[in-house]
């Protein structure tokens, strides 16, 4: 009866085991603890990830509109430069993008090649050949972005979240500025 009674408690001892791994997420393919980062901190560098990769492809459309339609860089340069602020402010601090150079008209077609993160405001869209109509498209990628920034507040901390709503707020003070002239 005692072999019968180590047996059984070596049986739920082996069982309570196999559910704490399984409750805990280790697996018999990973062995040891679990690797994760603290949840908050792992949660914040996605949303500073997610949101400059956000400003980072409205830079690249800034870049792109300012390669088709030279014309629009004393209107768009300084909500550019902005933007481009924007995007290192964002930024987690280990994952700092190298500054963007402003582009010129002299050298529109490499800022068009310039890399970014895609979006539906990339800028490998199309440029609309009418200016006016490419700063109204790029008023909507502001708008889009800025509505993007406010609806993360919510997921933020604190002092990120101050600063994703000063973003947000500035891309509604482009939009403004951007749709002032098209009317």
């Amino acid at each position: 009866m005692e072999r019968t009674g180590t047996t059984r408690r070596r049986a739920l001892i082996g069982a309570g085991a196999a559910v704490t791994a399984a409750l805990s997420g280790c697996s018999s393919d990973e062995p040891g603890a679990r690797r994760d980062a603290p949840p908050s901190v792992s949660a914040e560098t996605l949303l500073r990830r997610r949101s400059a990769a956000l400003s980072s492809a409205l830079l690249g459309r800034y870049d792109a509109v300012l390669a088709a339609h030279p014309g629009l860089a004393p209107r768009l340069a300084p909500l550019r430069a902005q933007v481009a602020l924007h995007v290192e402010a964002l930024s987690p601090t280990g994952d700092r993008p190298r500054p963007a150079s402003s582009p010129s008209p002299s050298s529109s077609a490499g800022a068009a090649a310039s890399p970014s993160p895609s979006s539906s405001s990339s800028p490998s869209a199309a440029v609309p050949a009418d200016a006016g109509a490419a700063v109204r498209e790029l008023a909507s990628a502001e708008r889009s972005t800025a509505a993007a920034h406010t609806a993360a507040l919510t997921g933020a901390p604190p002092e990120y979240a101050r600063l994703l709503a000063s973003v947000a707020a500035a891309g509604a003070v482009h939009v403004y500025l951007l749709t002032k002239g098209s009317r």
